[in-house]
């Protein structure tokens, strides 16, 4: 099956709108057609005066003519404002729906597709790159239509007063052509990829050096921090330079055939004029006006070629959300008998890795019961949490919840069951209020009340200007780590989902704010199946079963006294944190 070009696929997202593209295209070729009546007009005009030199009086139609040429010049701008409005109002289409088609994707993808992409890269992917489609199809695609409808008028009239001139015209506009392939094809085909990356490597790193200066100027590491950004900044000037010094030669040829048509049409008048001489004068004065003509057309080619690539480039972003393959919905959908949940001989490999984050991991999360994930870092707690909603689907082996494959649920039934506490909270620039309500839309202003005051969030409401109904971020109020960590189990407390996953929700918070997070666990774990991970083992300490993964397997489980007494990595882990608990700053004695 033939690959349809981007321009299409960027028109089959214009819908119904796809008719108005097709009709300011037209209508901007129409447009182009009549900008080029005026010449023959001025020829018109020059051959009627010259006729009757120097009596121009005696001219016939010079005013006819005249007249004509302002009719068509005025019907070239009303058509060409047409022909943009309807591509206008396309194009704006066109690039809503490509932002409605990534986002509406987006909400198909696994939750675990999220966890490697940053917002930010997400957003610029989406609304940046549908962006940049409407230059293209706003104006561009216009443009590049009148840009090869009017060469095709134009080698009509090339030739039609003096065939001789007209070939030397066209000389110069092929030249032109030539010299800009030729800047455009070879080694620099790629160019425009390359300098995408480059942009998007130099703002990546402006923005880390940007977030650190606080912490270049504590240390004095100014030199050695700028190193990554100067490195970016110096890479993608030498890529700009090296693509500027290759064009060099094309561009000076391009200009210089473009512009240098008039050069060539004065000794080819001169040699002309032996026969009729005032002829040949007003030849030459129409082929004079009309070569520039053909240059500025080349140039519009030239401009159109290059929203055509960052059209290209565009698709080729979007295309890396939009191959994302959904995980697969449960043909037919089943219902948990409880709220046990069973890992059973769970391997997975993260897209990419040589070796696999869990390896035959097999534990039972009895319903009612709180078990804690403890281990050292990369070891695959995380995962293991992030497979009970799905986040990612297992490689071999199963996850179940009240015996029943999570991937014979409904991914709604999944989510209703399941209450997730990520350790990096997201809270939306709304108010609070709207950031707890999202648990449940339908809950009444009474139980959002009740679910914050569960989950310990008195004294942030108190200090608030508007209280619950306080914006969060921009033109709001900035929630320090450990209080929007509150907001966010007020949300799950909500939510009031029968199995409760907590992924380091102490991570961020000080003492004061974790005592208050401690009661909130309480309130939000009461009867519920809970799975809990935490590097601050006192966290845990009270589980019915602790569990120590390390290395994608797990080494060692039971409560904290029996894991204290068989004196392996757990032991280990609880001296080296009260070592690290008890530590405080004093002075060393000097011998």
């Amino acid at each position: 099956m033939k690959k349809q070009s981007n321009l299409t696929r960027l028109l089959a997202y214009a819908g119904g709108y796809k008719r108005l593209t097709v009709l300011g295209c037209a209508l901007s070729g129409v447009a182009a057609i009549m900008g080029l009546m005026p010449y023959v007009c001025v020829w018109m005009v020059a051959r009627n005066a010259l006729a009757v030199y120097p009596d121009v009086t005696a001219a016939p139609e010079l005013a006819y003519w005249g007249w004509m040429a302002v009719l068509f010049a005025v019907g070239n701008i009303a058509l060409y404002f047409a022909a943009l409005m309807c591509t206008h109002i396309a194009a704006f289409r066109t690039a809503r729906n490509i932002r409605y088609a990534g986002v509406a994707h987006l909400m198909k993808l696994p939750l675990g597709f999220f966890t490697g992409k940053q917002s930010g890269q997400l957003r610029k992917i989406i609304d940046d790159n549908a962006a940049l489609t409407e230059d293209l199809l706003a104006h561009k695609l216009p443009d590049l239509t009148a840009a090869v409808v009017t060469p095709a008028a134009a080698l009509v009239l090339l030739f039609v007063f003096d065939w001789r001139m007209g070939a030397l015209c066209l000389l110069t506009m092929v030249l032109a052509i030539l010299c800009m392939m030729s800047m455009m094809g070879g080694k620099n085909a790629g160019f425009f990829h390359r300098y995408q990356r480059e942009i998007e490597k130099m703002s990546g790193e402006a923005v880390e050096y940007v977030r650190g200066i606080p912490v270049v100027k504590v240390f004095q590491q100014t030199v050695y921090s700028f190193k990554a950004f100067y490195q970016a900044i110096q890479s993608y000037s030498d890529l700009a330079s090296q693509y500027a010094m290759s064009c060099r030669n094309g561009q000076t040829a391009f200009l210089t055939c473009i512009n240098g048509g008039f050069a060539l049409l004065i000794p080819a008048a001169l040699l002309l004029a032996g026969g009729d001489g005032w002829a040949v004068l007003a030849d030459f004065i129409f082929y004079a006006l009309f070569a520039p003509a053909c240059g500025g057309m080349i140039n519009r080619i030239m401009y159109a070629s290059e929203s055509v690539m960052e059209a290209n480039e565009s698709m080729m972003k979007l295309d890396e959300i939009l191959s994302q393959q959904p995980l697969p919905e449960a043909v037919r959908s089943q219902k948990p008998r409880d709220h046990t949940v069973v890992f059973d001989q769970v391997t997975f490999r993260y897209p990419g890795a040589e070796r696999p984050a869990l390896d035959h991991v097999s534990f039972t999360v009895p319903e009612g019961s709180v078990v804690g994930l403890v281990g050292p870092s990369g070891g695959g707690k995380s995962t293991a949490a992030a497979l009970i909603p799905r986040f990612w689907d297992v490689e071999s082996g199963s996850v179940k919840i009240g015996g029943v494959d999570v991937r014979n649920m409904d991914s709604r039934e999944l989510m209703r069951q399941v209450a997730f506490v990520f350790q990096d909270t997201r809270l939306f620039k709304v108010s609070i209020l709207e950031n707890i309500r999202m648990a449940r839309p339908s809950a009444t202003l009474e139980e959002i009340l009740a679910a914050a005051r569960a989950a310990q969030c008195g004294d942030i409401l108190e200090k608030l200007p508007q209280g619950i109904d306080t914006v969060v971020g921009a033109q709001g109020v900035y929630l320090s780590g450990g209080e929007a960590q509150r907001i966010a189990l007020a949300r799950a407390i909500l939510k009031d989902a029968p199995i409760v996953v907590l992924d380091e929700a102490t991570a961020f918070a000080d003492p004061e704010n974790e005592a208050l997070i401690q009661k909130a666990f309480w309130e939000l774990t009461r009867g519920k199946t809970v799975l809990m991970i935490a590097h601050r083992l006192s966290t845990v300490r009270d589980a019915d079963n602790i569990l120590v993964v390390e290395k994608g397997s797990i080494r060692e489980q039971g409560t904290h006294d029996q894991l204290e007494a068989q004196d392996g990595l757990y032991a280990k882990m609880w001296q080296d944190y009260r070592q690290a608990a008890a530590w405080k700053v004093g002075k060393e004695a000097v011998i």
